[in-house]
C-alpha cells in the first residue's frame, strides 16, 4: 500500500505538476535549463525570460541573424527575412534534451568561419528594417540559436540551389538568337570530335564510349534544323548532358597544347572546305547562268510552230510607218530571250505617258526570230510600234567589215572558249559565257548602221525593267558627247583598271587607270555625233589590236570604255540602278526611285538562282495567264 502511494505521488510530480505549471501565465512549459526564450507580454512586446544567471547568458555568443516574432500569442512562431527580403516563417519546437545536445546546434565561431556565404546572406537584414517593422531585436539564448541555425541552413541550401542554376551567358544559355541552341550543339560537336581524336582520351574507354553515344544523339537531334523552334522538346536536357560529358573530357586532359593543335588543324581544314565549296558554288552558278530554262525553251518552240502556221499577211506588225520617224522615241534592244524582251517592252510601255510615240527596234538571231515575232503578234505592246529583225539578214555585217565577227568565228576563239589544248584558256568561267560568242552582244557598236535614219536612240539591255517614263532622256543635252550613261565608280573596283590590262603599254599610255567606269544597260546615244566622230571605226581599231586578248578579256564593257573614252556624258544615278543580279544589299529606296533597274550579273530574274527579294519587280510585268506560258508551265 505504501509502495502504491509512492507511485501515485511520483506521477503527480512528474505529470500533473508540469501541466499545471504550463498553463500558468508568464511561464513557458517547454523551456529548457540554460535557454533564453522571448515571450510576449500583454503589450505584445518582446521580453526575455532569463532562466540562467546573467553570467551564463553572456557566455553564449549571439549569432548575427535577426528573428522577428509575429503579432501572435504563440511564442514558438517566429519570422525572419532572407537575403532577398522575402519573409521566411517557421514554427519550431524547442529542444527537450540535455543541455549538452545543444552544442551541435549553436552557431559557433568555427561554423561561421566555414559558412561565409551563409553569414553574408544572414547579415543583409539590417537594424533599420527591424525598426521599420515595429519590432525590437531580442537577445537570444541557445534555444533561439537552434532556430536560427535551422534558418541559416535553409538559407545555405537556397544559395547552393541558386548557384547550381545556369547563369546568363553560360554555355547552356540560349541567348536571344533564334538559332542559339543550334550553334551551341554544333560547338559541342566540334569539341567532342577533338576529344575523340586525342590520344590521351583513348586511355579512358568509358568516357570515349559515352561521348560517342552522345555525339550520335546530338547529330540525330540536330537533323536538318535551322532554328531552335525546330528542335525536339528534350533538346535542352541533351545540351546539358553533353556539357557535363565535355567537362569530364576537359578534366582528363593534362596538356592543353594537344587540344590547341587539334583545334588549329580543324580550323584550317574548315577553311579549306569553305574555299572548295565557294569555288564549286561559283562553277555551278556560272553553269546555271549559261543554261536555258526548260520553260523558255518550250516557249520558243511553241511560238515558232505557231508563227509558221500563220499566213504571210498575218505575220506583219502594225504601225510600221513610225519605224523611221526621228521625232518619236526609239529604243534598241538586242536579245534572244523572248520573255525577257517582253518584260522590257511591257514595263516601258506601261510607264509611258504617250505609248503611241514610242518605237521598239528588237534584233534577235535566226533561231529565235519566228518566236520573237509571234510573241509580239499575239501580245502587241498597246499603241506602241515594234519591229523585230534577224541579225543574219544584215548583209553589211560580215567578217570583212567587222573585226569582232571575224574573231568570234576564228579557231583560236573557239579553242579559248572550249579550253582545248591548242590554246591557253582563262580559268575564270565568267569569260566563257556563250553571250561572249554571240554577235548580238556586240550590235550596240553598230547602232548607226542598224538605225540609219535616226538621230537619237535609247539602248536597253534585256535584263532591265523600266519603272518611269523615259521620254525626258531625249531632252538631255549631252554637250557634244556620244554616250549618256550612269557612272559606277562609287566603288573602287568599277574603275578602268578593273577591266583593262594596264601592264600593256598601249593601255597605260592612252587611258587613266583611276578613270570612272560606267554601265551599259540603259544608255542614250547621239547617233549624229556618233557618225561625226567615227565611233565605229575607233571600235574596230581597238578590236583589231586586241585580237590576242592582251588588252582585255572577252566582253563588251572594256571595248565600250575604250571606244567612248572622253565621249561619255554622266547621267544622274537615279536613271539607272544596277546590281540586282548579284548584289543582295541594293538600297531599297534607290530601287524604288530608279527610272530603270538592271539585273546585271548571273542571277537573272527568270532563272531559279535569281534573288528572290528582287523577283517581283520583274515578274509583275509578265502575264502568267497567257496561254503559251501556261502550256510551258512557266509561272511565278
Amino acid at each position: 500500500m505504501a509502495r502504491r502511494k509512492l507511485v501515485l505521488f511520483l506521477l503527480c510530480v512528474t505529470v500533473v505538476a508540469p501541466i499545471v505549471l504550463a498553463i500558468t501565465p508568464g511561464f513557458v512549459a517547454n523551456s529548457h535549463f540554460g535557454d533564453e526564450i522571448p515571450i510576449l507580454s500583454s503589450r505584445n512586446e518582446v521580453e526575455p525570460l532569463n532562466v540562467l544567471p546573467q553570467e551564463s547568458v553572456d557566455a553564449v555568443k549571439e549569432p548575427t541573424w535577426a528573428v522577428y516574432p509575429e503579432n501572435s500569442s504563440n511564442s514558438d512562431h517566429v519570422s525572419a527575412k532572407s537575403s532577398n527580403g522575402v519573409d521566411v516563417s517557421t514554427t519550431t519546437e524547442m529542444p527537450l534534451g540535455q543541455s549538452g545536445q545543444h552544442k551541435s546546434r549553436v552557431l559557433s565561431e568555427d561554423t561561421e568561419g566555414t559558412n561565409l556565404q551563409t553569414k553574408t546572406v544572414i547579415q543583409q537584414v539590417t537594424k533599420s528594417e527591424s525598426k521599420d517593422d515595429g519590432f525590437q531585436k531580442p537577445e537570444m539564448g541557445q534555444g533561439n540559436k537552434a532556430t536560427a541555425f535551422k534558418k541559416s541552413t535553409f538559407a545555405t541550401e537556397s544559395v547552393e540551389q541558386d548557384h547550381q542554376k545556369p547563369e546568363k551567358g553560360s554555355n547552356i544559355d540560349s541567348g536571344g538568337m533564334p538559332d542559339a541552341k543550334i550553334r551551341q550543339f554544333r560547338d559541342q560537336l566540334i569539341r567532342a570530335k577533338v576529344f575523340l581524336s586525342l590520344a590521351s582520351s583513348k586511355t579512358y574507354p568509358e568516357f570515349i564510349r559515352d561521348l560517342r553515344v552522345q555525339v550520335r544523339d546530338i547529330e540525330r537531334t540536330l537533323g536538318d534544323a535551322t532554328l531552335d523552334s525546330e528542335l525536339p522538346k528534350n533538346a535542352h536536357e541533351k545540351l546539358k548532358a553533353m556539357e557535363q560529358t565535355l567537362l569530364k573530357g576537359k578534366q582528363i586532359q593534362e596538356d592543353c597544347s594537344a587540344v590547341i593543335k587539334k583545334l588549329r588543324a580543324s580550323y584550317q581544314s574548315a577553311e579549306e572546305q569553305v574555299r572548295v565549296q565557294k569555288k564549286q558554288e561559283l562553277f555551278l552558278t556560272q553553269v546555271a547562268a549559261k543554261t536555258l530554262p526548260r520553260g523558255l525553251h518550250c516557249l520558243s518552240l511553241h511560238l515558232t510552230t505557231q508563227y509558221y502556221s500563220l499566213d504571210s499577211s498575218q505575220q506583219q506588225f502594225q504601225h510600221q510607218e513610225r519605224l523611221e520617224d526621228p521625232k518619236l522615241y526609239h529604243y534598241a534592244l538586242f536579245s534572244d530571250n523572248v520573255l525577257a524582251t517582253a518584260v522590257v517592252v511591257n514595263s516601258t510601255v506601261f510607264h509611258a505617258k504617250n505609248p503611241k510615240n514610242h518605237v521598239f527596234h528588237v534584233v534577235t538571231d535566226r533561231l529565235n526570230y519566228a518566236a520573237m515575232k509571234m510573241w509580239f503578234l499575239a501580245n502587241p505592246p498597246g499603241n506602241a510600234a515594234i519591229q523585230v529583225q534577224n541579225v543574219e539578214e544584215f548583209t553589211w555585217l560580215n567578217s570583212s567589215y567587222s573585226p569582232v565577227l571575224k574573231q568570234l568565228g576564228s579557231q583560236s576563239m573557239i579553242d579559248f572558249y572550249f579550253r582545248l589544248h591548242r590554246a591557253k584558256s582563262d580559268a575564270n568561267l565568267k569569260f566563257r559565257n556563250p553571250k561572249y560568242l554571240s554577235i548580238l552582244n556586240h550590235l550596240r557598236f553598230y547602232l548607226p548602221e542598224i538605225l540609219p535614219k535616226l538621230s537619237k536612240v535609247v539602248f536597253l539591255d534585256d535584263d532591265v525593267v523600266v519603272q518611269k517614263d523615259l521620254t525626258s532622256l531625249w531632252t538631255i543635252d549631252l554637250k557634244g558627247k556620244v554616250n549618256g550613261a550612269v557612272e559606277t565608280c562609287g566603288e573602287s573596283f568599277h574603275r578602268f583598271d578593273r577591266y583593262l590590262n594596264f601592264s600593256n603599254p598601249l593601255i597605260a599610255e592612252n587611258f587613266d587607270p583611276h578613270a570612272c567606269g560606267w554601265a551599259f544597260g540603259m544608255n542614250v546615244f547621239d547617233l549624229d555625233e556618233w557618225r561625226k566622230q567615227n565611233i565605229t571605226d575607233i571600235y574596230h581599231h581597238w578590236q583589231t589590236l586586241n585580237e590576242d586578248r592582251l588588252l582585255w578579256k572577252l566582253g563588251t564593257l572594256p571595248p565600250g570604255l575604250i571606244t567612248f573614252w572622253k565621249r561619255t556624258y554622266p547621267l544622274d544615278r537615279s536613271w539607272h540602278v544596277l546590281g540586282l543580279g548579284y548584289n543582295l544589299n541594293v538600297n531599297q529606296q534607290d530601287i524604288e526611285e530608279a527610272a530603270a533597274i538592271h539585273y546585271n550579273g548571273n542571277m537573272k530574274p527568270w532563272l531559279e538562282i535569281g534573288i528572290a527579294k528582287y523577283h517581283n519587280y520583274w515578274s509583275k510585268y509578265v502575264n502568267y495567264d497567257q496561254v503559251y506560258l501556261r502550256d510551258c508551265n512557266i509561272n511565278s
